[in-house]
């Protein structure tokens, strides 16, 4: 599945209120990223095993990915591009730096 199949997909779930897309999906983002930063902060008190944060991480990085999609979709863009954007912008940086 590549990208965009995959933000069709997430978008043919999607259950919420569609006035108020913006501030769900930016919520739901935060709110994914969170549980990531606390599966690594428990990873870390508790001292579990490697496996076992690596299965969470991969339950909550599709979760962020999934409101990324349906927020992509909000603002009429496809996931492709994005992430095409984001490539160049770091590379722009990455030259600049070396230009320093």
């Amino acid at each position: 599945m590549d990208i965009n199949q995959y933000q069709e997909a997430a978008c043919a779930t999607a259950i919420f209120p569609k006035d108020k897309s913006l501030m769900y999906l930016t919520l739901g983002v935060c709110g994914e990223a969170g549980e990531i930063a606390e599966k690594v902060k428990k990873h870390i008190r508790d001292n579990t095993s490697s496996q076992q944060l690596r299965e969470s991480l991969i339950l909550e990085i599709g979760d962020v990915m999934w409101y990324l999609a349906n927020l992509a979709d909000a603002i009429h863009v496809d996931m492709s591009w994005i992430l095409i954007e984001n490539i160049e912008k770091i590379q722009s940086r990455i030259k600049n730096l070396w230009m320093l």
